[in-house]
Parts: structure tokens; sequence; C-alpha cells
């Protein structure tokens, strides 16, 4: 197999849009050599500019020496015109990387193409994001040596790329690209050939269920984007993160993972981003999506105001879980608010409860306490930042004013949204977990890889399974059990890999134990 270390790499790339280009330069920047062709001869050269201006940049900002700038820029050549074969230039690379138009037909020309210029050990891969590899190789003559190799834009800042083998791709082939990808200076992540590969599959949950969320009236927009920056620390809200990549890329690929999955109830999308597609409010690109924005920023509207705290009734919180409990009452005690501690609460008691996955109605009734007085208080990240509280359609609206302005008193931000099987946080970080713990489970990525993917390639502040464990596999269990209770929809049924682990104890990042 090829050494991926040699000084004479040679690395070809077909395409050169905005992937072509940013793999070039990367490649080129790690002492690869690389060779660029492109349907439009004019591209390969405007893609040689670009990488050009991007790797002197570095210079003045200290992370290149002009001696290495220089050199990486002379590693990048364009394919020489030739009579025959437009690829003839590439037929002593080692590698080569197709990032052609994401169709079918146009890879299969382009794979048939190079196996007819290139020697019999060089590998062929696919930059495809979508598309089967499996069905990209299906028809060369030697599909062993088709892989995928799958980075993200913008390649320089996403250093991460995932290797993809198909039904019959060589192990060596995989070796050989998590080799290469090393040397460029990106975390590889090893997954099977299925829909979305690895870091699009495990980011369905994020997205659709804040948009299932709206969509049952439980909260608005901004509400589940504050929650998801200020509580569980996301840098993007999901509505602000749809907003940024923009509708007609994010509802197509919620839609072809869904029906690729045979129509599985975990990745089902929701008619509101439908609407929106057809309507053209596709985000930051059109200046209006979720969010109108003036002058690229987002007009979003402001909170409004938190209600002065009421200290003239009693408070009495759920001792269910005991922690969350004693936390709860701390905040109301410094808020000025008399504290009940009995067993039960008296006829004049506003009364807070602690679920999670249940909504406050089933809390209540399960706690045999007045929905009336009742609201819930999501405990699941602590209570430091942003709080959130929910209320059945029965309480009072006295009451809810009350319990928040407590909740307010030391200047934390309260969050109130309607009755909810599992708050906000709670059914989007349950759905997160429960989504990587299946890919864990159907042996498409090892658990650092899935984590990886999740941090690197989604931004999520913790991978998917290193949320769970952080939080308690039981605990998402839990909450996915009383969604799944409450809904009866099997989009919330948790995964085998989660509940083993649950019951067992033990980590979802623990890997299967071979015997």
């Amino acid at each position: 197999m090829i050494d991926m270390a040699r000084d004479d790499l040679t690395l070809g790339i077909v395409g050169a849009g905005i992937m072509g280009r940013g793999i070039a330069q990367v490649a080129a920047e790690a002492g690869v050599h690389v060779i660029m062709a492109d349907a439009r001869p004019e591209a390969v050269d405007e893609a040689r500019a670009f990488c050009a201006d991007m790797i002197r940049r570095k210079v003045g900002k200290g992370l290149l020496s002009a001696t290495d700038a220089d050199a990486a820029v002379e590693r990048i050549r364009g394919a020489e015109p030739s009579a025959g074969s437009p690829y003839q230039s590439l037929s002593h690379c080692h590698v080569v990387i197709e990032a052609v138009a994401e169709r079918l037909e146009v890879k299969h020309e382009v794979m048939a193409a190079l196996e007819g210029v290139v020697d019999e050990a060089c590998i062929l891969a696919t930059n495809t994001s979508s598309l089967s590899v499996t069905g990209i190789a299906a028809k060369v003559r030697r599909p062993e040596r088709v892989a995928g190799f799958h980075f993200f834009n913008p390649v320089p800042l996403m250093r991460i790329v995932e290797v993809i083998g198909g039904a019959r791709t060589d192990d060596g082939v995989l070796v050989a690209l998590t080799d290469l990808a090393r040397r460029i200076g990106h975390r590889p992540i090893r997954a099977t050939d299925t829909p979305g590969f690895l870091v699009n599959h495990a980011g369905r949950a994020f997205g659709t269920e804040a948009l299932r969320i709206v969509s049952e009236g439980i909260a608005d927009v901004g509400d589940v984007d504050r929650v998801m920056t200020d509580a569980a620390g996301f840098r993007l809200g999901p509505f602000e993160f749809f907003d940024l990549t923009g509708l007609d890329v994010s509802h197509p690929v919620m839609e072809s993972i869904y029906h690729q999955y045979y129509e599985e109830p975990r990745y089902r999308p929701v008619g509101m981003s439908a609407q929106r597609l057809a309507a053209g409010l596709l985000g930051r690109k059109t200046g209006q999506g979720f969010y109108r924005y003036v002058n690229g920023k987002a007009d979003k509207t402001p909170e409004p105001p938190m209600p002065s705290p009421d200290t003239s009734r009693p408070v009495w919180v759920s001792n269910r879980f005991p922690k969350d409990a004693a936390n709860l009452r701390l905040i109301f005690e410094q808020a000025g608010a008399a504290v009940e501690t009995g067993e039960r609460p008296s006829p004049e008691a506003m009364v807070v409860l602690t679920p999670y996955g249940e909504d406050t109605t089933t809390a209540a009734l399960a706690e045999t306490v007045d929905p009336a007085r009742s609201v819930a208080v999501d405990c699941l990240l602590g209570l430091k930042h942003r709080r959130t509280m929910m209320h059945t359609p029965a309480t009072a609206p006295n009451i809810i004013q009350s319990i928040q302005g407590l909740l307010a008193a030391d200047g934390t931000a309260v969050t109130v949204i309607h009755d909810s099987p599992g708050f906000i946080a709670q059914r989007i970080i349950a759905c997160i977990v429960n989504v990587g713990a299946d890919i864990a489970q159907q042996r498409i990525a090892a658990p650092e890889d899935i984590n990886a993917a999740t941090e690197i390639g989604l931004g999520y502040p913790r991978g998917s399974l290193r949320f769970g464990d952080e939080l308690g596999p039981a605990r998402i269990l839990q909450i996915l059990e009383a969604c799944h209770a409450f809904y009866g929809d099997p989009r919330y049924r948790p995964s085998p890999w989660l509940k083993r682990r649950a019951m067992l104890g033990i980590p979802l990042t623990a890997p299967e134990r071979l015997a």
C-alpha cells in the first residue's frame, strides 16, 4: 500500500470548486504535491490563485514562513491539456480525489475516465457528502480501491474528514487515507457507507426536534435558541444554525436521510421547514429565514423583562429528586420567599416540580398536587445559567409570574414555555444522545469517532455519547421513555446501546468487549 509519508506523494483533485481548492490548500501546506483538474480549465487557474492568496495570508499572521508559503504555492499545479483524456496529467498520482457535482452519473463518468489513466496502485477517493460510496464504485473495474474521503467546508478550518469504506473497499485503502488525513492535519473518522455517513447522520436530532417543539406550540424560535445556547452551551441555536446553512441545504438533507432509512421515525422531518423552503425563507442568504437579517445581523425580538419576585406566598418544592430540590430551595430562599419543607404543600403554597421527561401535567398528577398551583423547572443542566420553567394548561397566571420572578431574582434569565414532555433542552439533548447511541449500535462508527464527529464536525459543546455520559445514561433513558410513553411515537424509542448501558451502569463511550 502507498506510504503517505513519502516526500513525492502526489494528490490529484478533480473539481476546482470550493471543496477542491480547500483540499488542495491543506495538502500543499503539508508538503503534498497537488495536481488540479476541472471540466472548466479556467477554474483551475482561479483555484490556484485563491489557494496562493490564502496560503500567503498566513505569512502575515505569523502562521507560515515566507519560504514555506512559496514552497506550498509551487506544489499546486494545474493539469496539462491533453488530446486524449482530460486527466492524463494525473497518471502518476498516488491518490485522486473527485470533488465534482453531487450527481451519480457525473461521478461515474469521472471515475471511469480516471481508471483509464492512473496506475493500478492509485487510490480513487470521492468527496461525496450524500451519495453512496458503494454506488459510486459500482461501475469501476476495481471497486476495492474506491473509498469516501469526505471533507467539510471550509476545509482549512473544519479539520475533520470522514473515511468511508464501500461494500468492496479494501481495508488497506482506508488505512492509507487515514494516514493521509493525519498528514494534512485533519482528524480522520472512520464510518461505514450508510446514509449521511457519520456527521450528517449524527446531526439529525438537533434541528428536527427543535422544529417539532416549535411546531407543537411549546415555545417560539427565539426561546429554543436561547435555551440551547445559554443553558446547554451550543455556539448556535438550532434555528440560528438553519439560517446559517440555509433551508435549501438543510431541508433536502433531512428528507434524504429520512427516506434513505425507509422512513425511520427518529429522522422524520417537520412540515414547517418544507413550507418555509417553499416560501423562499432560506436564512441569511435571502435576508430572512427564522429570523430577519438587517445588514447581515439577525433582528431578534428582545425578551420581555422578568417580573419582580413575589414573596407573598410560600413555595413548596417536590423532593422527588432531592439534589434538585435542595438547589431550588436555596434559590427561592435567597430571593426572600418562604419555603415549605413538609411532605405535602399547604393549601396556599405555590408548587414547583422537577420532572425528567414528563410534562408538568403528568408530574403534578403523579405527585397528586394541584395542577392549578404547579409549575416545573428543568434541572438537567443545573441552574447556574438560563432557567426553563413550564406550566400546566390549568396553572394560574399569577403563579407563573410569581415563580418566574423568584427564579430570576438573582439576575438569571428565565424562559417560560408551555407544557411539554422533556422541556426544551431535555428533549433535544436526549434525542442527540439517542441518535449517537444508535450509530454506535449499528457499528457505523466507533464511540470516539462519534464524539469527534459531533464536537468537531457539528460544533456541539460535547460529543453525542460524551453528553450522555456526563448527564447520566440512566437519566437520558428516563427522558426518552417518558417522551415515548406520552407521545406513543417510536421517534423516542431508546437505542439498545443506550438502554443496555443505562441498565448496566456503564458509560456510553465504552466500546463493545470482544471475545
